[in-house]
């Protein structure tokens, strides 16, 4: 089973392209919280994501800096030849689902929480902070 669920904090804002296809993707690095620190300092893994199609879009849209999201996929590994002649490693999760956990309308400054995935194009809806259950 290849399955990997991370919460953390974008490191940067989300990159979108294009394949030469026309197919969207988006990327960006998720800040991960490691659960133990080292001399009472607090660690983090940086873990890479892409997203693609429509999820992209909404990511590229509504995620920023700083903000927290949550993401479900699967971890791909890969490798290609640098323009150096060496080979070069990439690890990445492929989202399949991203929850947005922490943004901002940009208009109103409200909070919004949306979760996106491959079979759902739906937009973002804010919702107030006294309706959450936390």
């Amino acid at each position: 089973m290849n399955k990997v669920i991370l919460i953390g904090n974008l490191t940067k804002d989300p990159e979108l392209s294009t394949t030469n296809s026309g197919i969207n993707y988006c990327r960006f690095t998720l800040a991960v919280p490691k659960r133990f620190s080292n001399q009472g300092e607090r660690d983090a893994e940086f873990i890479n994501i892409v997203v693609w199609r429509v999820q992209a879009d909404n990511c590229h849209k509504y995620l920023k800096k700083g903000s927290k999201a949550c993401v479900v996929g699967s971890l791909q590994t890969r490798s290609y030849d640098a323009q150096d002649g060496s080979k070069r490693y990439v690890t990445e999760v492929v989202a399949e689902e991203v929850e947005f956990l922490s943004t901002k309308n940009n208009t109103d400054n409200s909070s919004v929480s949306n979760t996106t995935s491959d079979n759902d194009a739906s937009e973002l809806q804010p919702i107030e902070d006294d309706t959450l259950p936390f």
